[in-house]
């Protein structure tokens, strides 16, 4: 899935909307420090009143909400394992409304497996449609767009925790004194999801069963237990892991000092391949794709070198960078300059601007600009370099 399918997805979710339909609403509620179901409950989704489906409806938006490979993380299923969660979902949309509840049940259990909460938990799975129309709005034969549409069924999940209900004192106007207030029912945190997934994952209009859509509560912070024991998902790198290998790649092949210029020519290539890929899947380097864009960026490197590094850092010779978690956002200052006396943030595209130099037994940062600088309101009053 790219992000515009899943913001196609999480689009969709809100109340009243005849291009999703979901049938029907599964809740479990977990105790904490259990293993154990305390209480579930099924119904059909339209049953509830419209403030509590667009309650739901707001989670399962946070949900699907953040970067890929950051907070979202499409996973491909492991092969022959067992209890397959593949298969207890791809069972789950094609049984009937009883046999869906039994197979989300099994769901719970590989969840709950050896692992107590610090706090109840409520995990709720919907079962649902969404329609995607073939073509868009047409003006001139006033077609919708809606005669012909793509059907995808789709199950998704959503865990979240409680919050103590609040102590609070109140004043009562009719008997004119104060009281104590407890509520005793706990409050299911629908703003903050801890952990999520959506089956099947889409692509090129058509459902892939292959794939499971796994979404983190934090960005960077996967459970890796979840992907791999309840989702039976294969190993995956977040982006900040990528980042992390190429850096320990680069500085392994031509050592940790870096002029700026060299490396805004690192990131400009690097990006140019993203933009090249358009809608497409971003692209993949290995260490022959480094090897090329250090070239290209003025560094003399060795194939051999690059490759060796590769399988020292990622235990794989061939492993694949992801393009896009190389790369900060390359049109805002997502690069941080740290120093005793300033933090400068730069866009990685005006790297070229900057430069570190001696003189006089000094170290400077030196910024090319074209015009003059300001601070507090006054233009700076330019010098002489070393005045």
């Amino acid at each position: 899935m790219d992000k515009k399918d899943i913001a196609g997805i999480r689009k969709q979710l809100k109340p009243d909307n005849d291009l999703l339909r979901i049938s029907d609403i599964f809740t479990v509620y977990v105790m904490k420090e259990t293993t154990e179901v305390y209480h579930s409950q099924k119904q059909p989704f339209e049953m509830l009143d419209s403030d509590q489906q667009e309650l739901f409806m707001n989670n399962f938006k946070k949900v699907l909400t953040g970067q890929l490979n950051e907070k979202l993380f499409e996973l491909k299923f492991q092969r022959d394992a067992e209890n397959s969660s593949q298969l207890i979902l791809h069972k789950g949309l094609l049984e009937s409304s009883e046999g869906w509840q039994e197979q989300m049940l099994i769901m719970t259990e590989k969840m709950l497996k050896d692992q107590p909460n610090e706090k109840d938990i409520v995990i709720t799975f919907i079962r649902a449609e969404y329609m995607k129309p073939t073509k868009s709005r047409n003006e001139e034969t006033e077609e919708t767009g809606r005669d012909t549409v793509y059907a995808h069924r789709f199950i998704l999940c959503s865990i979240n925790k409680t919050d103590e209900p609040k102590k609070e004192i109140q004043f009562d106007y009719v008997e004119k004194e104060f009281k104590y207030k407890v509520e005793v029912d706990p409050v299911i945190d629908l703003k903050t999801p801890m952990s999520g997934f959506l089956f099947p994952c889409f692509t090129n209009h058509s459902s892939d069963v292959n794939h499971v859509l796994y979404a983190a509560g934090k960005a960077n912070e996967p459970d890796y237990r979840f992907i791999e024991e309840v989702l039976n998902g294969e190993e995956i790198m977040t982006a900040q892991e990528d980042k992390a290998v190429f850096e320990e790649v680069i500085k392994s092949v031509v050592g940790d000092q870096l002029s700026p210029s060299t490396l805004a020519s690192v990131y400009s290539e690097i990006n140019e391949s993203i933009e090249e890929s358009g809608d497409d899947e971003p692209p993949r380097l290995d260490y022959k794709d480094v090897e090329r864009i250090l070239t290209n960026s003025g560094e003399k490197v060795e194939s051999e070198k690059i490759k060796e590094a590769f399988g020292l850092i990622t235990d794989n010779e061939s492993y694949e960078l992801k393009a896009n978690s190389i790369v900060p956002k390359f049109k805002s200052k997502s690069i941080k300059i740290d120093t005793k006396v300033a933090k400068i943030s730069i866009s990685p595209q005006d790297l070229q601007y900057v430069k570190q130099v001696n003189r006089n037994g000094k170290r400077w940062i030196m910024i090319e600009i074209d015009e003059d600088a300001e601070i507090d309101g006054f233009r700076m009053l330019p010098e002489e370099f070393g005045e």
